[in-house]
C-alpha cells in the first residue's frame, strides 16, 4: 500500500509539472485501444485533456498557429524578392540570363529536397526542435547571400538557406493537423496562409524599391533581421504540438518520479523491438514511399505541382512584363505583385470559412458519423478549377494587347485567387486523409509543387518570346483545366477506395 501511495503522490507531483489539470483516477486512461485496462499506459485522458494539443485554449492554439505563419512568410518572401534585381545582381555578379534565373529559382529546389527530411524528422523528434534547428540554418545561410561576391556563392548560399526554409513548408501542414479539429480546418489554415501568401507579393514590392534605391544586398540582411527577430519570438511561444512527442515526455517523467520503468506509450511499445537506425530509415523513406505507391499522393501532388509552377512563372515574369512592354520603373513594376497577393489573400479568407461552412452543413446531413470522409473537401476544388485558368485567359491577352494595367492585374488577380481556393481545399484534404504522418503526407506533395516552382521559370522566358502573353497563358489555362477537373474528379469519385488500396504508412 505504502508503494501504491508514493507512485499516486509522485503522479500528482508530475501532473503538476506538465501545463494542464489532470484528475488523478484518469492518469493513465489509454482512448480507442486494446489495452485500455494497462494501468501503465501512458495517453490522453478523456474527454478533455489539456495536454493534448487538440484540447488546447484557443490563445494557445493560434499562438503556435502564428509562429509558423510568420516563419512561411519571411521564408517565401526570401523566394521572390530577388525578381525585381535580377538585371542588377546578373550585372554585378557577372551573370548571364540563365544564370540569374538560376539564382532566383534554385532556392525552390531546395525547398522540393528539404522537406523529405525536415517532416519526418518532426515526427521522430518533435516540431519544436526541428523548427528551431531549421530557423538557424537558414538564417546563417540568408546572411551570407548578402555578401556573396561572386555568382557561385550566392547560388550555393541561396541553396542552403532554401533547405532551411523548408521546414516552414514541412511543419506547418503537421502542426496545423496537431492543433486543429476538423472542423477547425477552414479557418485555421486561412489564418495560418493570411501573412505568407503576403510574403509572395511583398518581396517583389520591397525588392523593387531596394534595388533602385539602395544596393540589393538588403533584401538579404533585412530579411535577416526580420529572421532572427522571429526566432526569437518562437523560442518563447512555439510549444510542442506532436502528441507522440509529448506522451512521451510525460512517460519519461513518470518513470523519473516513481522510480517503475513500466509505464509506456503505445508507440515506445511498437518501437521498443526497433533500433534507432532502423526508425530514421522508415520515417525518413515515408514521404518518398507515399509519393511512389499512394495515388491519393500522387494525384494531389500532380494537381498541385501544375498550379504552384503556374504562380512561379507568373512571379518570376511579372515584373519584366511592366518593366519591357509597359516600361514602368522597376519601383512602380513591383507594385503589381499587390494584385498577386490579394488574389491569394481573397482565396484564403473566403475559402476558409467556405470549408468549415460546407463541413458543418455536410455533417448535419450525416449525424451518425464521428468524423466525414476526407473526400468531403474535395467538391470545394472545383470553383478554383474554372476560375484559375479564367483568369490566365484574362491576364494572358490583356497583357498581349497592352491594354490598361488594370485589366491584366484584374486577370492576375482571378488567377491566383482560383488557385488560392483550389490550393487550401488540397491542403485540407491531405492532413485530413493522413493524420498520423501529415508532416510526411504534406512534405511528399510539397516535393513536386517545389520541383515544378523551379522548372517552370526557366522555361516561361522562352514561351512568351515564341508564344506571346496571349497564347501563353491560354496553353496554360487550358492544361489547368484539362489536369484540374478530371484528375481531381477522380478523388472526388474513387478516392476512398484509392485510400484503402494505398493502405497505411507505418
Amino acid at each position: 500500500m505504502t508503494s501504491i501511495s508514493n507512485e499516486v503522490a509522485a503522479r500528482d507531483e508530475i501532473t503538476q509539472d506538465i501545463p494542464v489539470t489532470i484528475e488523478l483516477a484518469q492518469v493513465p486512461q489509454p482512448i480507442k485501444n486494446d489495452e485500455s485496462n494497462d494501468p501503465f499506459l501512458v495517453d490522453f485522458t478523456q474527454p478533455i485533456d489539456t495536454s493534448n494539443p487538440k484540447d488546447w485554449p484557443t490563445s494557445r492554439k493560434w499562438a503556435v498557429t502564428d509562429v509558423v505563419s510568420a516563419t512561411g512568410f519571411n521564408r517565401i518572401m526570401v523566394s521572390t524578392i530577388m525578381a525585381p534585381a535580377l538585371s542588377t545582381i546578373s550585372h554585378e555578379l557577372h551573370m548571364n540570363s540563365p544564370q540569374a534565373v538560376m539564382a532566383l529559382s534554385i532556392y525552390l529546389l531546395a525547398t522540393a529536397f528539404g522537406p523529405l527530411l525536415i517532416g519526418p524528422l518532426s515526427e521522430v523528434y518533435g516540431r519544436k526542435r526541428i523548427l528551431h534547428a531549421s530557423n538557424v540554418w537558414f538564417l546563417v545561410w540568408n546572411v551570407l547571400c548578402g555578401f556573396a561576391r561572386t555568382k557561385e556563392v550566392l547560388i550555393a548560399s541561396r541553396f542552403l538557406a532554401g533547405l532551411g526554409a523548408s521546414g516552414a513548408y514541412a511543419l506547418a501542414g503537421g502542426v496545423l493537423g496537431d492543433v486543429w479539429r476538423p472542423e477547425q480546418r477552414g479557418r485555421s489554415l486561412g489564418v495560418y496562409l493570411l501573412i505568407p501568401l503576403l510574403g509572395a507579393a511583398v518581396g517583389p514590392i520591397i525588392g523593387g524599391f531596394m534595388a533602385g534605391r539602395t544596393t540589393w544586398r538588403w533584401m538579404f540582411w533585412s530579411t535577416s533581421i526580420f529572421q532572427a527577430s522571429m526566432m526569437l519570438v518562437s523560442f518563447t511561444a512555439f510549444r510542442e504540438t506532436h502528441a507522440v512527442h509529448i506522451l512521451k515526455r510525460r512517460a519519461e517523467k513518470l518513470r523519473r518520479k516513481t522510480g517503475d520503468m513500466q509505464y509506456y506509450t503505445l508507440q515506445e511499445r511498437m518501437d521498443s523491438q526497433t533500433s534507432l537506425l532502423s526508425i530514421l530509415t522508415k520515417a525518413l523513406t515515408r514521404p518518398l514511399r507515399l509519393l511512389l505507391f499512394h495515388p491519393i499522393i500522387q494525384i494531389t501532388s500532380l494537381v498541385s505541382a501544375f498550379y504552384y509552377g503556374v504562380l512561379y512563372i507568373v512571379l518570376s515574369s511579372f515584373a519584366d512584363l511592366w518593366t519591357q512592354h509597359y516600361h514602368f520603373s522597376v519601383e512602380l513594376s513591383g507594385l503589381h505583385y499587390i494584385a498577386c497577393a490579394a488574389g491569394e489573400v481573397a482565396g484564403s479568407q473566403l475559402g476558409g470559412p467556405l470549408m468549415d461552412a460546407f463541413y458543418r452543413r455536410t455533417k448535419a446531413r450525416h449525424p451518425d458519423r464521428e468524423h466525414l470522409e476526407p473526400e468531403h473537401r474535395i467538391p470545394l476544388t472545383f470553383p478554383g478549377a474554372f476560375i484559375a485558368p479564367l483568369g490566365l485567359f484574362l491576364y494572358g491577352w490583356t497583357a498581349h494587347h497592352r491594354t490598361h494595367w488594370i485589366a491584366v492585374d484584374a486577370g492576375i488577380f482571378l488567377t491566383t485567387f482560383g488557385m488560392q481556393i483550389r490550393s487550401m481545399a488540397l491542403q485540407a484534404y491531405v492532413i485530413d486523409a493522413y493524420p498520423e504522418h501529415t508532416s510526411s503526407a504534406m512534405a511528399a506533395t510539397q516535393f513536386a509543387s517545389s520541383l515544378t516552382a523551379f522548372l517552370f521559370p526557366l522555361f516561361a522566358p522562352t514561351m512568351y518570346n515564341a508564344m506571346g502573353y496571349g497564347w501563353g497563358n491560354t496553353m496554360l489555362g487550358l492544361m489547368g483545366l484539362g489536369l484540374g477537373v478530371p484528375v481531381t474528379g477522380v478523388l472526388w469519385v474513387w478516392g476512398r477506395g484509392l485510400r484503402v488500396r494505398g493502405g497505411l504508412t507505418d
